[in-house]
C-alpha cells in the first residue's frame, strides 16, 4: 500500500473557512487498525480464492478483460472437472461482457448454466447467479422480455435461500422494475420498486441518500403515469432527506426543487410551484456567480 496517515486534528485557518490545517501522522504496517482494514478489503475482494482463479478475478475487478479471458481459457484446458468448468465458463462470459461482446458472453453463461442445471440443486445460488448474468447481458442487448425471463428466474431461487427483507432481493426487485421501466411499463415497474423499497426501508437508516435516490426513482415512475400528486409526494420525502445531508446551494437540491415545482405546475398549482422555481433558480445563481469568481482569481493568478 502507498502511505498512509491517520487525521488528528483539523482547524481552520480562516473566517470564511475555505482554508484548513491538517494535522496528520504516518501509521507503520503493522497498525492494528490498518491491518483490520486491509484484511476486511482483502477479503471482500478475492473471497475464497486461490492461484489461478484468484488471478482471473482479480484481473475482472481490474476490467483487464482480455487478460482475464486469456487466463481462464488456459484454465478450461488445463481441466476435466465439469463443475470447474461450469465456473470457467461463468468467468470467460463476465470478460466477454466486459468486452462488449454480448452474444460471446451469453454463449459461455449458457454453457456455464447447462452444467449447472446437471450437476446442482434447482435452487443452488450458481444458478441464480448464472441466471442474473444472463438477464443482464439481454438487458444491455435490449432484449427487454428476455432480460426479464432470467432476472424473474434469479428472483424465484433467491426467494427460496434469503429471508424476505435481504438485500440481494431488494437488488433483484430492482432490476426487474428498472426493465418494465425502460419497456413503458410503469405499473409493473412500481410495484417492484415498492417491494425493493420496502426492504430498504427495513434496513437503512430514515436519511440514508439510497432511500432518498429511491424515493426519486418511484417519484419520476409516478410523473410518467401522470399521477403527480403522488409523485409530488416521494419528490417531498426526498427533499426532506436531502436538505439533511447536503448544503442548501447544492445542484442536487436545485434539480429536486424543480422537480417539485414541475408537479405543482402539472396540478394547476402555480402559486405553490413558484416558491420552488425561485429557490433553484437562486441555487444556479449562486453557482454561476461561484464559477466567475473563480475564473477570475485564475486569471489574476
Amino acid at each position: 500500500m502507498p502511505s498512509v496517515f491517520r487525521i488528528i486534528d483539523i482547524k481552520p485557518l480562516s473566517e470564511n473557512n475555505r482554508l484548513f490545517q491538517v494535522e496528520l501522522t504516518l501509521i507503520s504496517d503493522n497498525d492494528k487498525d490498518l491491518r483490520m482494514l486491509t484484511d476486511c478489503i482483502r477479503e471482500e475482494t478475492l473471497p475464497n480464492t486461490k492461484g489461478w482463479h484468484r488471478l482471473g478475478e482479480l484481473l475482472l475487478k481490474l476490467c483487464q478483460f482480455n487478460k482475464a479471458q486469456q487466463v481462464y481459457e488456459i484454465m478450461l484446458e488445463q481441466t476435466t472437472n465439469e463443475s470447474e468448468k461450469g465456473n470457467i465458463y461463468d468467468q470467460l462470459g463476465m470478460a466477454k461482457d466486459g468486452q462488449g461482446e454480448y452474444r460471446e458472453a451469453i454463449s459461455f453463461y449458457e454453457k456455464s448454466l447447462e452444467i449447472y442445471n446437471k450437476t446442482l440443486p434447482s435452487n443452488h445460488p450458481n444458478l441464480a447467479m448464472s441466471y442474473n448474468n444472463i438477464g443482464g447481458v439481454y438487458d444491455k442487448m435490449g432484449e427487454y422480455s428476455k432480460a426479464i425471463s432470467y432476472y424473474e428466474k434469479n428472483l424465484e431461487i433467491l426467494q427460496q435461500l434469503l429471508p424476505s427483507n435481504h438485500l440481494d432481493l431488494a437488488m433483484s426487485y430492482n432490476k426487474i422494475g428498472v426493465v418494465y421501466d425502460k419497456i413503458s411499463e410503469y405499473p409493473k415497474a412500481l410495484s417492484y420498486f415498492e417491494k425493493t423499497l420496502e426492504i430498504q426501508q427495513q434496513l437503512l437508516p430514515l436519511n440514508h441518500p439510497d432511500l432518498a435516490a429511491f424515493y426519486n426513482k418511484i417519484g419520476i415512475v409516478y410523473d410518467k403515469m401522470g399521477k403527480y400528486p403522488e409523485a409530488l409526494l416521494y419528490y417531498e420525502k426526498e427533499l426532506k432527506i436531502r436538505q439533511q445531508s447536503l448544503p442548501p446551494t447544492h445542484p442536487d437540491l436545485a434539480s429536486l426543487y424543480l422537480n417539485i415545482a414541475m408537479m405543482y405546475r402539472k396540478m394547476g398549482e402555480d402559486s405553490k410551484a413558484l416558491p420552488y422555481y425561485e429557490k433553484n433558480l437562486n441555487i444556479l445563481k449562486n453557482a454561476v456567480l461561484d464559477m466567475y469568481e473563480k475564473q477570475t482569481q485564475l486569471s489574476f493568478k
